[in-house]
């Protein structure tokens, strides 16, 4: 069999191998460096998200606990306003009672009582039975 021969390389062509194999290497490693740093910023951004997703969690969890709060204020509030409207039903009730025996007292007796009528509230709710007074609030009376 006969073998073929390749032709011994002469030393230009040695030095060109060696710095293609140098640049190779060159690239190689700066190539792993760069995978390296992307890693790098891909586990620090990691690391950023999911601070921001456990301080964003916290903020819901006290978001939460300040709507339940206010929650529960209006639960009371409203619950504290019916009492006060059956308190003005009730009371007005017994001013129209009171105001009709004075009528039936003043006709019985023959005197001239002048009693002025108080408007329904409930059919006229813009004009109400009594002057509108000021209400004040304590600066603390809504806590978040």
């Amino acid at each position: 069999m006969a073998s073929i021969q390749q032709p011994a390389s002469s030393g230009s062509d040695g030095q060109r191998y060696a710095m293609n194999d140098d640049r190779k290497r060159k690239r190689m490693e700066s190539n792993r460096e760069s995978a390296r740093r992307s890693r790098m910023r891909k586990q620090q951004h990691l690391e950023e998200l999911m601070s921001q997703m456990t301080q964003l969690q916290n903020q819901n969890v006290l978001w939460r606990e300040k709507i339940d709060a206010v929650g529960r204020n209006y639960l009371t509030l409203d619950a504290e306003n019916n009492v006060l409207r059956a308190q003005m039903a009730e009371l007005t009730e017994r001013l129209d009672s009171l105001n009709s025996l004075a009528r039936f007292w003043a006709d019985a007796n023959g005197l001239a009582v002048d009693i002025p009528e108080i408007p329904d509230t409930l059919l006229e709710p813009w004009q109400l039975p009594c002057p509108i007074q000021p209400i004040t609030a304590s600066a603390n009376m809504f806590q978040f």
